[in-house]
């Protein structure tokens, strides 16, 4: 409906503007001359997220009394006759919704990489669980030797982190793109129905520096680094960030079996005796798990062609979609659902 609205036809005939930009934290406090708590020492303290894993409820407690001190000292300092205590506290919420954000979406990517270079190493490949993919087995589309693989995997888990990042100022351009005057979409049949399709050229410029900061991290780039955006697979900036919100939801029950798996062998000896009479131990399920995700979920397929999926940025996230859709089909399928695994669409059962 606001992409419509901002057709100039349409426009013309409602006589106003539907579409206004987002308000950021930022512009609002800078606006009311409060801009100051972005920059005060104690703005990380009051909107810290509080992780509760491994802790004793007393020192959670403490932490959250802190948290509330900071937060309250913070709105008494900065309010005035512009923005008021409320405003203040407000604005801080928002910041800490970011935070919450990352622990929710981006520490799974987090714990993907920590599993990555616990379990493999670059340079030496484990009789058994080797990442190394072949065009035509396993379904692969790919072909790469272990060590090409492990940095192929590790390169796109480093770009998901990124993304997860910047997914604020990413929505925020991805509204920008769609809502731009000058920027007129198309009614295309892209094979998936009638989209809208349109350029966006602020998230595409962002995704470029994404890249750009990846690739000096790890010193090249394996694959392609094309970014589908205003075509038949990405049609627009909203397909674009709904694309990349699918990411915990894929990692968030991988990681979870894993963590969950220990415990689980430990509560129960039956448990634990079939793990090891199908795997050998709990870490070599753990180890052959992993192998598969790095190996199969990084290998190009989930498309009939490279375009669609192959090594391109997009096509990593259909390569790993397909993985997931073939989950029941794995060895280890009975040890997820043990574990408390029920789809990959958010549900998990502890």
């Amino acid at each position: 409906m606001l992409m419509d609205s901002v057709e100039p036809e349409i426009q013309e005939l409602l006589g106003f503007k539907c579409a206004r930009p987002l308000v950021t934290v930022h512009a609002f406090l800078e606006e009311r001359g409060a801009a100051g708590l972005l920059n005060d020492p104690n703005i990380e303290t009051a909107i810290a997220e509080i992780a509760s894993e491994g802790r004793s409820r007393q020192q959670i407690q403490r932490d959250i009394k802190v948290k509330e001190k900071a937060r309250d000292a913070l709105a008494r300092k900065y309010r005035n006759a512009h923005a008021s205590s409320e405003d203040l506290l407000r604005c801080m919420y928002s910041l800490g919704d970011n935070n919450t954000y990352l622990r929710f979406n981006r520490d799974p990517v987090d714990k993907m990489l920590g599993y990555l270079d616990a379990f493999f190493k670059v340079d030496e490949a484990e009789d058994g669980y080797s990442l190394a993919i072949c065009a035509g087995r396993g379904g692969a589309r790919l072909t790469h030797n272990h060590a090409r693989q492990f940095t192929y995997a590790k390169q796109t888990l480093m770009l998901w982190r990124e993304v997860a990042t910047d997914m604020f100022k990413l929505w925020w351009m991805s509204d920008a793109d769609m809502l731009s005057e000058r920027n007129r979409y198309r009614l295309q049949n892209t094979g998936q129905g009638m989209q809208r399709v349109q350029s966006a050229g602020n998230v595409g410029r962002a995704m470029s520096a994404i890249i750009g900061r990846c690739q000096t991290k790890l010193g090249g780039w394996v694959g392609s680094s094309v970014v589908h955006l205003g075509d038949h697979n990405v049609p627009n900036a909203l397909m674009f960030i709904d694309k990349y919100t699918q990411v915990p939801r894929i990692l968030n029950p991988i990681v979870l079996v894993l963590d969950e798996l220990p415990k689980v062998a430990a509560k129960d000896r039956a448990v634990l005796g079939m793990i090891e009479a199908s795997f050998g131990s709990v870490a070599d399920c753990q180890k052959t798990i992993l192998a598969d995700f790095f190996r199969h979920a990084f290998d190009g397929s989930g498309a009939d062609n490279f375009i669609d999926a192959g090594s391109c940025i997009d096509g990593r996230l259909t390569s790993a979609w397909n993985w997931c859709s073939r989950i029941e089909k794995k060895s280890f399928y009975n040890v997820f659902r043990m574990c408390g695994f029920v789809s990959f669409d958010g549900d998990f059962r502890g």
